[in-house]
């Protein structure tokens, strides 16, 4: 198996501000073998296992360390590139076998493979991490779980190369889920020796201290600034990255990343909205990629604590009286794939995400309403995420006009980035909010066991069913060629059409641009950037 990798007058203002520091930082250097990416979000931790760790961070575990195993990379045959769900390439394991009748799988690791500070990658590094992958609790513990992985005696050193991953049962998810950005292979003696009787996991210091093996070494991070990427000349589990140096920039405001791209002091803007990517793709000076998302819809979500939204009637209203298209037309510019205007209430096959059986229909809201003893309506809070308020805050006013004809009061409530996870997922306090979710493993029960089952951080709705908390366990593991798992995924949406905690809207796309001469952007499920297959001309 072969590893691919390729190679407006105030934001004028910021943008001046903005260039100028990017300038005297970065441009004295060489731009031939220095990357410079400009993104709206901030990254809030070296470590994807802490908890509280955010998005953008995930970028860290992704460039900074290894995993057992990788996702192959396809071409999208316009010069563009997505990861591919269906291939798994060999990262730090060279090869690897299904062994004790399916319920198990042996890895042999590199011979070469080394961390930063040159000791060996031992399969007792690969046992510790992932010891620590399901012990610390949160996300971290549930990503591993869907895999079938949940305890430390599931993790056996064979001897120093081999290492051994035991499942209670055949689980079609368990290699694919080491090849997502938790499982990585942290090195075990730096973390040690770095760990307290309080702290046995070393939280507090890999929070601000990487120690990996990865491609890419920390050399600065400025949190709420910048953060800084050199190489890893001794990487020997792919081919050694073209650039040397990337600087990672924070610009929460798009016009300056976008007129930063274009002016040539940057070399990617990652994550621009959709009004900015469509114009620069007609202009035509700078490479535009837009591709949706796998697994992903942003979507409204109705939270079962608040007591209108535990009558179905009224969450099928709410859905009934969405302004899709102008939403679409307005926050998206026409790009993504409709979640609207599917033909029936019992799906008929298995491709996910598709459309729901709603459209607008203002009528039919108001009779749902009444029927549900809410003919007068009530009034909630309409929450959103100010991190993404190029979509949120358009979707939220044109669905605060159309609720309103049928009784429901909304006001705005706006939630700055740094508090939404919390907010939202953590505590899942949100009445009636505006979110998203991407599956990093492409199957529609691995969504599902995300978004809709009780407790798991993603179900923002406080939803519970236990049919469908049923139909999940059984089909997380089961193979796609099981003659069950066609008849239990479209249960799973019809439960979903039917029940609408979650109302879709469209599946979005990641716009990313690039200055003429960068090549090697990847569509990564995890929507960062992958910068070990950037090169420049």
């Amino acid at each position: 198996m072969k590893h691919h990798i390729f190679r407006t007058a105030w934001a004028g203002i910021l943008a001046l501000s903005v260039s100028a520091t990017l300038s005297s930082n970065v441009i004295a250097a060489s731009r031939e073998d220095t990357l410079v990416i400009v993104s709206g979000a901030s990254v809030n931790s070296m470590d994807i296992m802490r908890v509280g760790t955010n998005r953008p961070s995930y970028q860290v575990a992704v460039n900074m360390y290894d995993r057992l195993v990788s996702f192959g990379i396809r071409s999208e045959g316009n010069g563009g590139y997505r990861y591919d769900s269906t291939v798994i390439n060999p990262e730090l394991a060279t090869s690897w076998e299904l062994v004790d009748d399916g319920t198990a799988y042996l890895f042999n690791l590199r011979e070469d493979a080394t961390f930063w500070d040159g000791s060996r990658v031992t399969a007792a590094d690969v046992k510790w991490s992932f010891d620590r992958a399901v012990t610390l609790g949160g996300f971290p513990g549930v990503q591993m779980s869907a895999g079938g992985m949940n305890s430390v005696d599931q993790f056996e050193v064979v001897d120093e190369l081999t290492f051994k991953v035991k499942m209670t049962a055949s689980n079609k998810l368990t290699l694919p889920d080491l090849a997502v950005p938790v499982p990585i292979v942290i090195n075990s003696k730096v973390a040690l020796a770095n760990a307290t009787v309080e702290d046995p996991w070393a939280t507090e210091y890999l929070h601000k201290t990487p120690a990996g093996g990865g491609a890419y070494m920390l050399e600065r991070w400025e949190p709420g600034e910048q953060l800084v990427y050199t190489r890893f000349d001794n990487w020997k589990n792919g081919p050694l990255p073209a650039i040397k140096r990337v600087i990672v920039r924070e610009v929460p405001n798009s016009s300056t990343r976008r007129a930063l791209v274009e002016k040539g002091d940057a070399d990617v803007a990652l994550g621009l909205p959709n009004k900015d990517s469509k114009e620069l793709s007609e202009a035509g000076k700078l490479t535009v990629v837009s591709t949706t998302i796998d697994n992903s819809m942003h979507a409204v979500g109705l939270n079962m604590n608040f007591e209108p939204f535990k009558n179905v009637k009224v969450r099928q209203a709410v859905a009934f009286a969405m302004p899709y298209q102008k939403i679409f037309d307005t926050a998206a510019y026409g790009l993504g794939a409709k979640m609207w205007g599917g033909a029936s209430t019992s799906p008929t096959t298995t491709v996910w995400p598709q459309p729901f059986p709603y459209d607008t229909n203002i009528q039919k809201a108001k009779s749902l309403m009444a029927e549900a003893g809410y003919a007068d309506g009530f009034e909630v809070p309409l929450s959103i995420d100010l991190s993404f308020a190029e979509w949120t805050e358009p979707t939220a006013i044109l669905m605060q006009e159309s609720l309103g004809k049928i009784g429901i009061k909304t006001t705005i409530n706006k939630i700055p980035g740094a508090s939404w996870r919390t907010k939202a997922l953590v505590e899942k306090g949100l009445e009636l909010h505006l979110k998203n979710f991407g599956g990093w493993l492409n199957y529609v029960d691995y969504y599902f066991y995300w978004v809709y089952q009780e407790g798991h951080l993603f179900n923002s709705m406080n939803y519970m069913n236990p049919e469908l908390e049923q139909l999940v366990d059984v089909t997380l593991p089961m193979a796609v060629e099981d003659p069950r798992y066609e008849k239990n995924i479209k249960r799973l949406m019809e439960i979903g059409f039917n029940d609408v905690p979650l109302i879709p809207i469209w599946q979005p796309t990641l716009e990313v641009a690039m200055a003429p001469g960068v090549e090697g952007f990847v569509n990564w499920f995890h929507r960062q950037l992958d910068i070990r297959s950037f090169s420049k001309k």
